[in-house]
């Protein structure tokens, strides 16, 4: 049954207690910005030189950095599925791309609990803006019925590979973009989700809100508004040429447009999302209400090479090996910035592991809600407050079932990786120690088969079986 969630009795108390005693009767607002396809490397914080991100910099320098933090998923839809309902990729209901014609992805089923629906339960108005994925327009996994007072932007990811859409989606309206109609180019939809955002924040700041910003940008397509490209145009050369989609009956259906200058246009891209927080941290601090607002920064899953995207050029995954689509740490490692001014504590970082699954937790230990039973995630609420002690995951756990079937553990130090599940289940795992080698490229399972054994059979015994034959393996992992 949809909406029901049971205390841990004693963690709700302490967050109640905690909340009031600092926020009286009001709990904080959240928002949660959620770049797609943001390589760690993309940001002037860890290292990009080729441009800056002073805005998103600006969340890790007043409040925490996260250094060991996960996606849900190296793709799009199962890493969102891991957010909104706190449960890993062996157990959330979404665990892969599904596309449902003519529009839209595999919808959550009815019984699915989700953040949204738990934190609107308790008063919040609840918003999401940007791309969904998570079920198609009318489908139980609507974000309208998933918890979400206000939705605006994309409801289907495929369409969502394109920045001039022909629609777009209001609740449950589709709002058709003249602008747009042929190959015109008027009405960038970053843009226009944008200020919807900025409303929802606006209207809504005399009550607590949880405001869910799944950015499209930098995924491919690589366009960005003229005036983006003017400041980069000529300047990260040589540029690389990507032939794409530019007519036909899939022009603008998911399909990525050509692009000639894809180095500047993703800069000019990444450039855009980082004005974009700034806006939305300036809209905060003018409404008073920042210091009564939890926000939170990172990526769905590592960065692509799609579109004409090109992470060798730009370092993007920095000192990780592989991309999206691995689960190598490339894939899944993501970077997350956190602030909230007067509860976290200005430029600090934490090395503590976390996941995806652990910010359903979180965030209503924050709100001094009760947290639900069966959750995967642990609240990281006792290190972005200092307050209590912080619990340790014993192991994450990621399960890719595209690409042959891929199995991923972290333990501690030590990271268990196995491709080709599928298609060579008796193949060998890989064993890494993330403490001295975070590039992963010294594979140590022959020399600690201990390890190996017993990670593997945390994979083997973390996966729930699923309904859906896209989202099983082939074979038992082994």
């Amino acid at each position: 049954m949809r909406n029901r969630y049971y205390p841990r009795s004693l963690i709700a108390l302490l967050s109640l207690t905690f909340v009031h005693a600092i926020f009286g009767d009001r709990p904080p607002n959240i928002v949660y910005i959620l770049a797609d396809d943001l390589g760690w490397g993309d940001l002037s914080l860890y290292g990009q030189k080729h441009f800056q991100t002073p805005n998103i910099d600006r969340i890790a320098k007043g409040g925490i950095q996260f250094t060991q933090h996960y996606s849900g998923s190296t793709v799009c839809a199962p890493s969102r599925s891991s957010l909104m309902t706190g449960l890993h990729t062996g157990n959330t209901p979404i665990r892969g791309n599904y596309e449902i014609q003519p529009e839209g992805q595999m919808a959550m089923p009815a019984e699915s609990v989700t953040i949204a629906e738990v934190l609107k339960g308790e008063g919040y108005a609840t918003g999401a803006f940007g791309k969904w994925g998570l079920g198609f327009p009318g489908s139980e996994g609507d974000p309208t019925n998933q918890g979400f007072d206000v939705f605006f932007g994309y409801n289907c990811q495929r369409i969502a590979h394109n920045y001039y859409p022909y629609h777009l989606w209001s609740n449950r309206e589709k709002v058709d973009l003249e602008e747009n109609e042929g190959s015109d180019e008027g009405v960038y939809a970053p843009d226009l989700i944008q200020e919807k955002a900025l409303e929802f924040i606006e209207q809504n700041r005399d009550q607590p809100f949880f405001c869910f910003v799944p950015h499209v940008i930098p995924h491919a397509e690589l366009f960005a508004p003229e005036r983006y490209m003017a400041r980069f145009r000529g300047k990260l050369l040589p540029e690389k040429v990507y032939e794409g989609t530019d007519d036909g009956p899939n022009f603008r259906n998911g399909p990525y447009g050509s692009q000639p200058e894809s180095h500047a246009a993703f800069a000019a891209m990444v450039t855009m999302l980082d004005d974009h927080v700034g806006q939305i941290l300036d809209k905060l601090a003018a409404l008073k209400i920042d210091k009564n607002t939890l926000v939170i920064f990172t990526s769905d899953n590592g960065a692509h090479k799609e579109g004409g995207a090109d992470p060798e050029y730009f370092d993007s995954n920095g000192p990780f090996r592989g991309f999206k689509r691995d689960l190598y740490e490339g894939g899944i490692r993501v970077p997350m910035l956190a602030q909230w001014p007067g509860s976290i504590a200005p430029d600090t970082k934490s090395d503590h592991i976390s996941a995806f699954w652990d910010i359903f937790p979180t965030f209503c230990e924050v709100a001094g809600i009760p947290v639900p039973d069966g959750l995967d995630g642990i609240s990281f609420a006792p290190t972005l407050l200092r307050s209590g002690s912080q619990r340790s995951h014993d192991y994450l756990f990621w399960g890719f079932y595209e690409r042959g079937g891929r199995v991923a553990v972290r333990k501690g130090q030590w990271k268990l990786v196995k491709y080709d599940v599928d298609k060579s289940p008796q193949g060998s795992w890989e064993l890494y120690d993330l403490s001295n080698d975070i590039g992963e490229s010294k594979n140590l399972a022959s020399k600690r088969p201990d390890i190996v054994e017993s990670l593997a059979r945390i994979a083997q015994e973390s996966i729930m079986p699923s309904p859906v034959e896209k989202f099983r393996f082939k074979n038992e992992i082994n």
